[in-house]
């Protein structure tokens, strides 16, 4: 299994954002994770398109759009002329969950569903062929520096199962993504429940060395059989 890093800018130092990804990005990481929080689905109001077009000049790597707001047609356009090559939303946010994701594709990007902790996963039932990452909320969502919630372990399980089935029959791949208390002590036994791509953002950007601790993060996973 290919494991992905990617920092959540939401941690970052604002004043010098594009100097914090190009950072993260030189220490190791694989992928920028946006958060977009609306003050509406969620309790607090972050950033919108203007902000990932100002940052997709300073990498190349890949930017991933969670989007936490509803609703969420409206915006995903804007987000894709903006630079970004992953975006993902809640199901509880759209009308027509199909629509949003075929949108999402239309517009150029790699489409996801993101399932807060307590939201089940049944609403991948029809919809796995539009589908290009499962993102599971490991706390719930609208801040940063909450810690893991241990029974997202077994959802982790659950989902990766459905994927492994679906790739099994179609040869299409599913990145499944977590977000959410990812640290250094945890992150391989996430690894091991199945998942291949990590959000960590306080993590990271809360620590001096971003170089050592992606190092720290990768040698952890390197221990996951």
């Amino acid at each position: 299994m290919t494991f992905r890093i990617a920092p959540s800018i939401l941690s970052a130092d604002f004043a010098r954002l594009g100097e914090e990804v190009n950072n993260v990005i030189e220490a190791g990481a694989d992928i920028i994770h946006f958060d977009v929080m609306d003050n509406h689905y969620v309790p607090n109001l972050t950033i919108g398109p203007l902000v990932c077009d100002a940052i997709r000049p300073w990498t190349d790597a890949p930017i991933d759009v969670h989007l936490m707001v509803k609703p969420v047609d409206r915006i995903i356009p804007d987000f894709a002329k903006a630079g970004a090559n992953i975006i993902t939303f809640h199901p509880e946010a759209s009308d027509h969950i199909d629509r949003s994701l075929g949108l999402i594709r239309d517009s150029g990007c790699k489409a996801g569903l993101v399932f807060n902790p307590a939201t089940p996963l049944h609403y991948l039932d029809y919809v796995m062929d539009k589908i290009d990452m499962i993102l599971l909320m490991s706390v719930n969502p609208g801040y940063g520096g909450q810690s893991f919630i241990p029974a997202t372990l077994d959802k982790a399980r659950q989902a990766r199962a459905l994927i492994d089935a679906y790739t099994a029959k179609t040869g299409r791949e599913i990145w499944l993504e977590i977000d959410g208390g990812v640290k250094v002590d945890n992150i391989a036994e996430i690894a091991a429940a199945g998942v291949d791509t990590f959000v960590a953002g306080s993590a990271i950007y809360g620590q001096p060395d971003y170089k050592a601790v992606i190092y720290q993060m990768r040698a952890e996973l390197a221990r996951v059989k």
